[in-house]
């Protein structure tokens, strides 16, 4: 590694890893870096999401706080293999992403239980003339998804594969976490999948 990388890097460890006003001027420095690269990552998904004005500045601002702190509780995790910005510039744009996708379905109101079931028709490629088989099978998975699911599998299942709500978003409505809920949804699947079988609506 070029050795003024290597210095640069050994700058950013011990001022963050200090105490007092050497750690204070290591963390303004970084922060300004990590909002700076917090919007420009917001700017780049906010079109595709309609997130505007304020809400893209208070976006920012608490991604480049948030990475801040998860640096810093991580630095004695930074090997040196990279520059020691690029690593960081990771958890911000990690946060961004995370926050983005909060903003966008908390503003969203999307009911875990809706089921307009054509919207899952819609994600099949019908040849012509198999419309009806389409909709009995939709149909089946509605009928399973009642009779056979928990009212959690039921929610996850529903949350995260007929609306697309982020894994981690749900986590947090449910004051769960990712692993929990990918373990529901997993059991969800396959129970689903049995009673699927067993009306031969699939084979084995």
């Amino acid at each position: 590694m070029d050795l003024q990388i290597a210095q640069d890097n050994q700058r950013w460890v011990l001022g963050l890893g200090a105490t007092g006003s050497e750690c204070e001027a290591a963390c303004e420095e970084l922060y300004s870096l990590l909002q700076r690269v917090a919007r420009r990552e917001v700017a780049r998904r906010a079109s595709s999401l309609r997130v505007y004005g304020p809400e893209l500045d208070d976006i920012a601002h608490q991604a480049a706080a948030d990475a801040l702190m998860a640096i810093r509780r991580r630095l004695d995790t930074f090997r040196g293999e990279s520059r020691f910005t690029t690593w960081a510039c990771k958890f911000v744009i990690f946060d961004v992403a995370t926050k983005v996708n909060r903003h966008f379905w908390r503003h969203h109101d999307v009911p875990y239980d809706h089921e307009d079931w054509s919207r899952m028709a819609s994600r099949f490629e019908v040849p012509p003339g198999q419309e009806v088989e389409v909709a009995e099978f939709v149909d089946a998975i509605s009928a399973a998804i009642k009779r056979c699911l928990t009212e959690r599998q039921r929610t996850v299942f529903m949350a995260t594969v007929i609306n697309k709500v982020p894994m981690d978003v749900l986590a947090e409505e449910l004051g769960s976490s990712r692993n929990a809920l990918y373990k529901v949804l997993f059991d969800a699947r396959k129970k689903l999948r049995t009673e699927l079988v067993s009306g031969g609506y699939l084979s084995r």
